[in-house]
């Protein structure tokens, strides 16, 4: 018998602590809307996998570790069983129980307690379901974030109206996937994967972004229904609109690193996803599958490390921003905080070791296949792995398990951009992570 679980609990943090999301510092002095933890609990037979989806900007992988570790002692739930994944909110909290900082370990220490809660509630809460599955859009709301320069060059964000842009470098996935999950005497539960970047809001004050928007919104408009939100792979997708037309700038204003942000327009984004959600949620196509399988894998990755010319001056960068002095670089904007974060990652790679091996879980519930991602991966490997053979729907979620960083494709390093000098992982890891999943869910 097919059962499914929700629980949803408060994430909130202290004010004080630092938010997470840019190369400046940010101190949380206030809440716009709650931070949660949204989790789905599905078992067939004795087989079960608990999807966890946190606001947040990212999980450190202490973190979740720590998670696994509680729920396996405390309430004998088996390794490979509970998947934590971040929204990417980047109006959340920092996170790590190695902080040095007291208010990151405090809250760190915290969420683990809370994540833990929220899987074992929504485990109690499973009762017997019938699922069905839909695909809708969402328009109009999610743009290649890395554009063609007309001197040649490849950019990343480079500013709403810039005369200088030639054309976006590539499409991206517009597609929004839907589980339905109706159940006796209880809650029907939706799932909804879609990939986008939550960077929408800014500021110092804490929100869940438009995921947090497309829940409460979804949830008003149809009773009793609960709605977990899991993000795809949006390394190289945002909310920018460099072409603007018409309203099209409404509730967004000019940011400090050119990108246009406004609580306004996490609304209106919000209102996009519920309403594609909305589109398919009465037309779902019912199934009833028989076999729950689910394997995890290491994909051991090369690892991005400097050349031995490039680290002085990449030492100097980092020393310079490190010491609060970003104003002695002769850049600004995205061009600023990609120069940034390609010198730290330079600096942060000196010692590491040639190879990463990261860690890639599926999963496949009859014909409706999940895999999670631990990093930022460009839409090209969402469209791909969305093909495997066998499925005829597939959540790709990333941010999940711990973080890697981007994922970006081959061209992607020849081209230049944010992404590509700020991966850990050299050219190839989008090509290895588009093989190796296709693999794992065909052997599924």
């Amino acid at each position: 018998m097919l059962k499914a679980g929700f629980s949803r609990v408060n994430v909130n943090p202290m004010m004080g602590i630092e938010v997470a999301g840019y190369f400046i510092q940010r101190l949380a002095d206030g809440i716009l809307d709650d931070l949660e933890a949204n989790t789905v609990s599905i078992s067939l037979g004795d087989k079960r996998q608990v999807f966890v989806s946190v606001d947040s900007c990212h999980l450190e992988k202490n973190v979740i570790a720590e998670v696994v570790r509680i729920c396996k002692e405390k309430y004998n739930i088996p390794e490979g069983t509970v998947h934590v994944n971040a929204t990417h909110t980047h109006t959340s909290p920092h996170n790590s129980l190695e902080s040095n900082d007291p208010l990151i370990k405090q809250y760190s220490e915290m969420l683990v307690l809370k994540l833990v809660d929220a899987v074992k509630f929504a485990i109690d809460d499973e009762k017997p379901a019938k699922l069905g599955f839909g695909k809708s859009n969402a328009p109009h709301i999610g743009f290649c974030r890395r554009f063609i320069m007309k001197d040649g060059s490849i950019r990343t964000n480079p500013g709403a109206g810039n005369p200088n842009i030639l054309k976006p470098i590539s499409e991206i996935d517009q597609e929004v996937s839907v589980l339905r999950f109706d159940r006796e005497g209880a809650n029907t539960i939706v799932m909804v994967n879609y990939a986008n970047h939550p960077d929408v809001v800014g500021g110092c004050k804490l929100s869940a972004d438009w995921p947090g928007f497309a829940r409460r919104v979804f949830e008003k408009a149809i009773d009793n229904t609960s709605l977990a939100f899991y993000n795809g792979a949006l390394g190289d997708i945002n909310h920018v609109n460099v072409f603007p037309k018409g309203g099209d700038n409404n509730d967004l204003t000019n940011d400090f690193d050119d990108v246009m942000r406004g609580y306004g327009h996490a609304r209106h984004m919000g209102n996009v996803v519920a309403a594609a959600v909305m589109q398919v949620y009465d037309k779902v196509e019912y199934v009833e599958p028989d076999t729950f399988n689910y394997k995890t894998i290491t994909v051991n990755v090369p690892a991005n490390k400097a050349k031995e010319e490039e680290l002085p001056e990449a030492i100097r960068i980092n020393d310079l921003h490190n010491a609060g002095r970003d104003n002695e670089l002769p850049y600004e904007g995205m061009e600023l905080t990609t120069v940034v974060a390609e010198a730290g990652r330079m600096v942060n790679m000196m010692n590491a070791p040639d190879y990463f091996g990261t860690g890639v879980s599926a999963a496949k519930l009859g014909r409706i296949g999940f895999i999670t991602m631990p990093g930022e991966a460009f839409s090209d490997i969402q469209v791909a792995l969305k093909k495997a053979e066998g499925y005829d729907c597939v959540f790709v979620i990333g941010l999940a398990d711990e973080y890697s960083g981007y994922f970006p494709m081959m061209s992607a390093y020849d081209e230049g951009g944010y992404e590509a000098r700020s991966s850990r992982f050299r050219a190839g890891v989008g090509e290895l992570y588009i093989e190796e999943g296709k693999k794992l869910l065909e052997s599924l």
